[in-house]
C-alpha cells in the first residue's frame, strides 16, 4: 500500500508544476485538462467544465524522486489553503539540502532556517510560494 499527497492549487496547477520542475526536477507523468474529460462527464459523476475551467487542469502526477505527487486545480476557486500537513524532501547531503531549500524558498518563507539538528546533519523548513509546507532533511546515518 502507497499513499501519495493530493494537492488542489485552485486554478495555479500549470504555475505550481513549472515551479516544481524548476525547484525540484519535478517529472510530469501524466496532465489531464477539464477539457479532455471523457464526452459525457456528468453520466460518469463529473459535472461539464465551465468555460472558464476548460483549460484548467482536472488531473496531473508529477514525479518527485521516488514519489507521485498528484494535484489538480479543483474547483478553480483561487483562495489555497494548506494546512494541517508538511510534505518532507530528503537530500542527499547538506548541499543538496541547500539547493532544494533555496529553490522551495523563492517567493515563499522560511519557518525554520537549514542548519545541523540533533537528528540530521541538516533540516528547514519552508513554506513554499503556495503554502505548502515543506521539510527538508538530510537523513542521519542509519535511519530510514
Amino acid at each position: 500500500m502507497r499513499v501519495e499527497p493530493y494537492l488542489f492549487f485552485n486554478g495555479r496547477s500549470e504555475e505550481a508544476i513549472e515551479f516544481y520542475r524548476r525547484a525540484l526536477g519535478a517529472e510530469v507523468l501524466m496532465l489531464m485538462r477539464f477539457k479532455e474529460a471523457p464526452p459525457e462527464p456528468a453520466a460518469e459523476g463529473c459535472p461539464p467544465p465551465s468555460p472558464e475551467n476548460a483549460d484548467k487542469i482536472l488531473h496531473a502526477a508529477l514525479r518527485v524522486g521516488a514519489t507521485t505527487v498528484m494535484l489538480s486545480d479543483g474547483n478553480n476557486e483561487g483562495a489555497l489553503d494548506f494546512r494541517g500537513f508538511a510534505l518532507s524532501l530528503d537530500a542527499r547531503d547538506p548541499a543538496d539540502a541547500k539547493r532544494l531549500f533555496d529553490a522551495l524558498a523563492d517567493g515563499g518563507t522560511t519557518v525554520l532556517p537549514l542548519g545541523p539538528s540533533f537528528f540530521s546533519p541538516s533540516f528547514g523548513m519552508v513554506t513554499d510560494r503556495f503554502g505548502v509546507m515543506w521539510m527538508v532533511i538530510v537523513p542521519q546515518e542509519g535511519t530510514p
